[in-house]
């Protein structure tokens, strides 16, 4: 019964449910090639020993005859790290490997899958990408490739989706000599502020969630439990361990507003953005925007792309379960599968296809309010800057104004109402896509009732289309009487019927609105993606009562408010059940919020907007 829930848990976090194409998307110009073996054979739990003496395992699949006999010879290797137990994961979790497994061994290639360091059957302590485990993945990609696999030519390539996507980047941080080719679904850059803490605010919706998935898959007893009773007892009370050591005491840790609570080495070791410098493999990049790494995955594309990688980045409207699925084929290049099997056929397999980057640009994105999908070079490229400013007072029911200049003097009061946030987009979209594969988000696609719990500011019905493509600063005077306390942005298109379609989101807990500006990014001499150090030298309460300005990092979309629909910014107290206050936080968080606007108190945000012209 324990095996069976957490299949299903997993199943939905991993991309099972909901995972067909809600429009057809045009037929692509590459065609993917047929099977060369009618069948795959498996071999479960191979030993795989780390530098350190502890041992992982592996399942191995490769390419059989129709009689299910391995076919002799050496296959390129396909290579995916799981931290929520393979054995799960073979069955109806399979999606999140990018799915079926068979169909890369009857395509002539090797599939490996090895459970992470103290998850599913491999041993060790389980330490959520330490720097143990991330050498782990080098050592991994190095054994695949060893000439001691009778199986490997000792061509390696990676995929697989979220923990799975991030620890390929750890890998190619560790520049394996096999390690051809990557192939990462909605990773992360930076964990703390992609999803730990957004904003300096606990993510409560989605954290706990996945570290109790980890622990408990790795619950399920071994498989190889009766031929080597001693290892899989082993395993069992490292689990145990695992559990007692480093999940319960983070939380703990985190929740009460210690060490966990802020940024620092613990996080900078378990970020990819640690090992962007030496990433020089190929890299193919699958985003979302509605996704739980919605800030991060366009970062590491922007990154790598800067530094002359050869990468690409299909981002699209989904949210954390959809973009470890196959709703890739939307984008128009394919299912996912096929996209999978052309970069590593070219890049592992060495097979020449002059036409990849012709018929794959660098950027393939979506773009929320028409459906359209749009190409690009850059990540942050021929945008310009334009920047709206909040005007007058927001009362209920009766919006302030967004405007371009001469903002009117105002104050409107942000109430600190703890359920704002409970049924909108962000719901969703901070519980993993959980409320969406099982069919209810839907209940909670209009924001407009949620933001009546808080201020709203928007302009008059736009006389032509104001296109976006990146982060988002919202620039607020603020001030509080208790000097602390959280802002929490959301961004919308306002169509003539009222209803209110948030685009994206970002929060700031307001102690932590020190600005890095040597770390931030600027267009055209303006903020559109603030950097605060979110550590405990860097906290400061505000003065009470005084406006002080806070800059909020609203995570990146591509959107497009149409003609006559308006832009609304709408600003809570709240956001739940994705953010809380720590335990130390909290009584500040329950007092309201004071946003300024007027020419010595500017209130504004910051778009990065996109040339009508550009599309495919």
């Amino acid at each position: 019964m324990r095996r069976s829930l957490l299949a299903l848990i997993l199943a939905l976090l991993t991309g099972l449910a909901g995972l067909t194409a809600a429009d057809a998307a045009p037929a692509p110009a590459w065609t993917a090639r047929a099977e060369d073996h009618p069948r795959a054979v498996v071999q479960t739990d191979v030993p795989v020993r780390m530098s350190d003496g502890t041992v992982l395992r592996a399942d191995v699949r490769l390419p059989a005859d129709a009689e299910g006999r391995p076919v002799p010879g050496r296959f390129p290797v396909l290579l995916t790290i799981i931290a929520y137990n393979k054995a799960l994961m073979s069955g109806p979790g399979a999606s999140a490997l990018g799915g079926d497994p068979d169909y890369f061994a009857k395509r002539g290639y090797a599939h490996v899958s090895v459970d992470a360091r103290g998850t599913g059957s491999s041993g060790g302590d389980w330490q959520a990408f330490s720097a143990r485990e991330n050498a782990d993945s080098g050592e991994i990609v190095n054994w695949a490739a060893s000439p001691e696999r009778p199986w490997s030519n000792g061509s390696v390539g990676m995929h697989g989706a979220s923990y799975m996507g991030i620890n390929q980047l750890f890998a190619a941080g560790h520049r394996p000599p096999g390690l051809k080719a990557i192939f990462p679904q909605v990773p992360a850059m930076d964990t703390y502020r992609d999803v730990v803490a957004s904003g300096g605010a606990l993510d409560v919706g989605f954290i706990p969630l996945w570290m109790g998935l980890v622990t408990g898959a790795g619950l399920v007893p071994p498989a190889y439990g009766a031929r080597e009773p001693d290892s899989a007892l082993q395993t069992y009370l490292d689990r145990v361990q695992g559990a007692t050591s480093f999940t319960a005491p983070t939380l703990l840790e985190a929740t009460l507003g210690l060490n966990a609570a802020f940024d620092g080495p613990f996080y900078a070791e378990r970020s990819p953005a640690s090992v962007l410098d030496r990433i020089d493999v190929p890299t193919f990049l699958v985003g979302g925007e509605y996704d739980l790494f919605q800030r991060g995955t366009p970062m590491v594309f922007d990154a790598l792309r800067k530094r002359g990688v050869p990468v690409k980045m299909i981002y699209g409207p989904w949210d954390h379960v959809q973009g470890a699925g196959d709703h890739l084929a939307e984008a128009g290049h394919g299912t996912l599968q096929e996209l999978q099997l052309r970069w590593f056929d070219h890049y592992v397999r060495g097979q020449a296809d002059p036409a990849l980057d012709t018929d794959v640009p660098p950027l393939t994105y979506h773009e929320i309010g028409s459906g359209q999908w749009f190409s690009a070079d850059q990540w942050i490229g021929e945008q310009r800057a334009r920047s709206f400013q909040l005007s007058g007072t927001s009362l209920p029911g009766r919006p302030g104004e967004l405007v371009d200049s001469a903002p009117r003097p105002g104050q409107s009061t942000v109430p600190p109402v703890p359920v704002s946030g409970l049924c909108t987009r962000s719901t969703n979209q901070w519980t993993a896509g959980l409320p969406n594969a099982v069919g209810i988000a839907q209940l909670c696609g209009d924001n407009r009732w949620n933001d009546l719990s808080g201020t709203v500011f928007e302009t008059a019905p736009m006389a032509e289309a104001v296109r976006m493509r990146g982060p988002i600063n919202a620039h607020l005077n603020a001030s509080t009487p208790t000097g602390n306390g959280m802002l929490s942005v959301s961004v919308s298109s306002v169509p003539p019927d009222g209803s209110v379609d948030r685009l994206t989101g970002g929060w700031q807990v307001l102690s932590h609105r020190a600005l890095d500006e040597s770390r931030s990014r600027y267009l055209d001499g303006k903020l559109i993606q603030p950097f605060h150090p979110f550590t405990r030298e860097a906290q400061s309460t505000m003065r009470p009562g005084v406006a002080e300005p806070v800059d909020v990092e609203v995570f990146p979309t591509g959107a497009v408010i149409p003609p006559g629909h308006r832009l609304r910014i709408a600003v809570q107290a709240f956001d739940v059940p994705h953010l809380l206050p720590t335990v130390r936080d909290l009584p500040a968080a329950l007092s309201p919020v004071t946003l300024h606007t007027s020419p010595e108190n500017p209130s504004e945000i910051t778009l990065p907007i996109v040339p009508a012209s550009e599309g495919i």
